[in-house]
């Protein structure tokens, strides 16, 4: 699978000069793919640092995850990441928006916002008619940017149990 990135830059609130980058990626890329081993240790530290829900991924699970998304979006503060967020879609009925996180040390500075928003204006993500995300403890934050609490279409299945479950619902 190739990779494609395209990169916005923005003006950091920062008082150096540094410039943010906003890296759209399709593929098994996050910005760099010749660097890809090192894109995703810098991701599985980001996790670390801002996801408490992402803490033990390895490092081939994240590729995995990766190259089945699309669009994958990462912010940048130069060669360090300070963002990431990736989405699963059909296209056009449902999608749904996973693993946004943001540094700590970049928090309240309206990055969060414009990484879901940049995800959410993908070609991949524009025309679906409803689009999903799971959250702990970032409702509001969300709310902000137009997502709404729907209790009445949540269902987990959690892990390899469906497996276990089929078999005994088709063997009865």
């Amino acid at each position: 699978m190739t990779s494609t990135v395209s990169q916005t830059k923005e003006a950091s609130s920062q008082k150096d000069s540094s410039q943010i980058c906003f890296c759209v990626a399709t593929g098994s890329a996050l910005r760099h793919p010749q660097q890809l081993q090192n894109d995703l240790l810098q991701l599985q530290t980001l996790f670390e640092q801002a996801a408490f829900w992402a803490q033990a991924r390895s490092l081939e699970d994240l590729s995995i995850a990766i190259a089945n998304s699309e669009p994958v979006v990462s912010v940048w503060d130069g060669e360090r990441l300070i963002g990431f967020a990736r989405a699963t879609s059909d296209g056009i009925y449902r999608a749904t928006i996973w693993d946004v996180a943001i540094h700590p040390d970049y928090q309240g500075r309206g990055l969060g916002r414009k990484l879901v928003q940049t995800v959410l204006s993908h070609p991949r993500m524009s025309r679906v008619e409803r689009v999903y995300l799971m959250t702990t403890h970032q409702q509001r934050f969300y709310e902000r940017i137009g997502f709404e609490c729907n209790s009445s279409t949540t269902m987990v299945l959690k892990e390899r149990l469906l497996i276990s479950s089929l078999e005994q619902n088709f063997s009865a």
